[in-house]
């Protein structure tokens, strides 16, 4: 196991350190709904450090980029990121991913923290253009800080406008006295907030300046339970659970990020899919029973005949009640239809919901 570069300062601050990831991770500090709840009424810090960026810089990055992803890179523009995938040959999916154009030829690709050297060398297989290369996941670390008061926190530490910054775009400046970090309206909580992009060297030092700039909104430092049921309340993707080498993505629901006004990795097997129609969706699942729906528990008809499988889930800290998401055979992925959870020796009745299960207004 790695440990971040703070790892010794998260032991200090009392969080409980678990592998994940290949990773000494920070799970928690206090309770993961003390945490949660912070995040989503003020403000909260995550050290998400574990995750990987690449560099891809030359006149072949883009055309690299749309070879190997499955959306239009080509609609990027200086400071504007974007959401993708990163098909597989065989129909499933190598990771989900984002891609920040920093300028013409010029884009950093950040990458989930168990699959850097896999995704790694799937791209270099593509890169048969000599595109620039750098591995920049030892050299950053990246800060995430969510919440409704997250501007009025970062706002005391830059002259840059946060308010000016859009969803999904970024800017790279001067933060808490330090040059060159990247500030990006974007996370994976939806309570709004910027996942910050450090200079290691720098790291520490801008820690204890955003919770020195957060201590009037009682900011707390977040470990990585709150950040799952968070990104469960909005039903985001987990790769490794709801997304993996085997699960087709379309059934997953990124066809909104597959674009075939392109040829890339896969694609006409893809499409060919997406025109003969899925027989089986990615749903959201909220349980009216009491109980807590986990990854690998079987969903069922009102008969008890399988239907599908939970890949995640856990109890809603804001609704107080059990909620999923899970493949179902398309014929019960409509949302109101009925369902059931085995949880043990129960059976408990569920919904299915179209995320997110909670409205953030952001």
């Amino acid at each position: 196991m790695k440990n971040i570069p703070l790892n010794n300062l998260h032991v200090e601050l009392g969080g409980k350190i678990v592998p994940f990831a290949g990773f000494n991770m920070p799970v928690r500090y206090s309770s993961d709904i003390e945490e949660h709840m912070a995040v989503r009424e003020s403000v909260g810090v995550f050290d998400v450090s574990h995750m990987g960026e690449f560099y891809l810089k030359g006149e072949g990055a883009l055309d690299l980029i749309q070879r190997v992803s499955s959306n239009d890179a080509s609609l990027l523009y200086n400071g504007k990121a974007q959401y993708s995938y990163l098909p597989n040959e065989t129909g499933g999916v190598v990771d989900d991913l984002l891609v920040y154009r920093i300028d013409e030829d010029e884009y950093m690709l950040v990458v989930n923290a168990s699959n850097i050297e896999k995704d790694w060398n799937h791209i270099q297989k593509y890169n048969t253009g000599n595109v620039e290369m750098v591995n920049w996941s030892d050299d950053l670390c990246l800060f995430a800080v969510q919440g409704p008061k997250s501007i009025a926190t970062l706002q005391k530490l830059t002259h840059i406008p946060l308010d000016n910054i859009e969803y999904y775009t970024f800017t790279k400046g001067t933060f808490g006295d330090v040059k060159d970090v990247i500030l990006s309206a974007t996370g994976y909580t939806g309570a709004g907030g910027f996942e910050l992009y450090v200079p290691k060297e720098n790291a520490e030092a801008l820690w204890h300046k955003i919770f020195e700039a957060g201590a009037e909104f009682d900011i707390k430092p977040i470990g990585l339970g709150a950040r799952d049921t968070l990104r469960l309340e909005m039903g985001y993707c987990l790769y490794g659970n709801d997304l993996s080498d085997t699960l087709s993505p379309l059934e997953a629901g990124l066809s909104w990020v597959t674009k075939f006004t392109k040829d890339f990795v896969n694609s006409e097997n893809l499409k060919a899919e997406k025109e003969a129609g899925v027989k089986r969706k990615l749903v959201g699942i909220e349980l009216i029973d009491k109980g807590i729906p986990r990854a690998h528990y079987e969903v069922c008809d009102a008969e008890g005949e399988t239907i599908g499988e939970i890949t995640s889930g856990t109890i809603s800290p804001m609704l107080k009640k059990g909620i999923a998401l899970g493949y179902v055979s398309k014929a019960f992925s409509k949302t109101g239809t009925e369902v059931f959870v085995k949880v043990r020796n129960k059976t408990l009745k569920a919904v299915v919901k179209r995320p997110p299960f909670v409205k953030t207004g952001v």
